[in-house]
């Protein structure tokens, strides 16, 4: 696979990420998420291994379903909304 096309794939995992943690309806799991989101993918941005960048693509696949499943679950148990979010 050609840098360009490990680059697409990684952005778009990106945006996945960063899509799916906004369905959190608790606003502390929803900014830790997309903290710590953001925070993983500008660690992983030095990376020059394609064996150590397929990895965490890998992760950060499987950690897209977990996000998706507890993004489901909390909109099924919602909570009221903290004062900050008012």
């Amino acid at each position: 696979m050609s840098s360009a096309a490990h680059r697409m794939k990684v952005l778009s995992l990106y945006k996945q990420l960063l899509r799916e943690s906004q369905k959190f309806s608790s606003y502390n799991f929803r900014n830790y998420a997309l903290r710590r989101i953001r925070d993983a993918f500008r660690e992983g941005k030095a990376l020059t291994d394609s064996t150590k960048i397929q990895s965490e693509v890998d992760y950060a696949s499987k950690n897209l379903d977990i996000i998706k499943r507890q993004a489901l679950i909390s909109q099924m148990f919602r909570a009221d909304k903290l004062v900050i979010e008012k």
